[in-house]
């Protein structure tokens, strides 16, 4: 028998999010990103582009930025929409770098926190 895996859905990951689209923000996501909805993003200084959270960059990627509402394979830059602010997440959904420390990862759910990004 066939087995199929099926990735994350857009959004899937939101508990509850603040009235209308206040939560979200329309974005470009660096090109060479394939990431699953659910993804913790970090923002190249230089650029304002969104970028997969990278802790061991020295870019502002390091930092997390906000979290990718859908699937995304950006060949190029890519227009996406990105939770930044006052929103509820389910933490067993969001998708993190491989092999991403404890302590990176505790610092980015309080960098996630400081933006108002709940992890329940």
């Amino acid at each position: 028998m066939t087995t199929l895996t099926e990735n994350n859905r857009a959004g899937d990951f939101l508990l509850s999010e603040a009235n209308g689209t206040y939560s979200r923000e329309n974005e470009i996501l660096a090109a060479g990103n394939n990431l699953q909805a659910g993804a913790v993003l970090g923002r190249v200084t230089a650029s304002g582009k969104l970028t997969a959270l990278d802790p061991a960059a020295e870019t502002g990627a390091e930092d997390a930025a906000g979290i990718l509402l859908a699937t995304t394979h950006a060949t190029t830059d890519v227009a996406v929409v990105a939770v930044e602010r006052d929103a509820e997440v389910k933490a067993d959904q969001l998708v993190w770098p491989a092999g991403i420390s404890t302590n990176d990862k505790n610092a980015a759910i309080a960098q996630l926190a400081a933006l108002g990004i709940v992890l329940r």
